[in-house]
């Protein structure tokens, strides 16, 4: 799941410990979080920075139901077209799991053989993406080794 980290940052999800995954206005990102299951794991990206890349782990504490921003209509993502009868806009609640000590850049992601296939590599801007599970794992893995020491003079 892709987050601006001046919007909204593993900081702080890790300060709130919940949060509604809310907002999604693409139809492919929608139905992705409507797949997700309860207790699926959630690689944490943080997008338009430098550098963009995987920083922290969530999992999914409730599953797929209807968005409230799309109702508010003081929200950016306030949607005209959605009702209570037939919301348009779901979203999942995630909660905090840990900030990862590595943080897992783009580029480190593009530089490992075995994550050549994510979805990332493939559709950057789509918000919410599948990730298989020895992917997952793997930036799990990526992510937890010692930070790498400061080179500083």
């Amino acid at each position: 799941m892709k987050t601006e980290p001046e919007e909204f940052s593993i900081a702080e999800l890790a300060r709130k410990r919940t949060e509604p995954w809310s907002g999604v206005r693409n139809l492919v990102a929608r139905n992705h979080m409507r797949a997700m299951s309860l207790g699926d794991g959630v690689l944490f990206y943080h997008s338009s920075c430098s550098p963009p890349g995987v920083a922290g782990l969530a999992r999914v504490c409730a599953v797929a139901h209807a968005d409230a921003t799309q109702f508010d209509r003081t929200s950016d993502y306030f949607d005209a077209k959605s009702t209570p009868d037939k919301p348009r806009w779901d979203c999942v609640d995630v909660e905090y799991v840990e900030t990862l000590p590595s943080y897992v850049s783009l580029d480190d992601i593009r530089a490992e053989p075995a994550l050549q296939d994510m979805v990332v590599l493939k559709f950057s801007r789509l918000s919410v993406q599948p990730v298989e599970p020895a992917e997952y794992k793997r930036i799990v893995a990526m992510g937890r080794r010692k930070p790498r020491a400061s080179r500083a003079k």
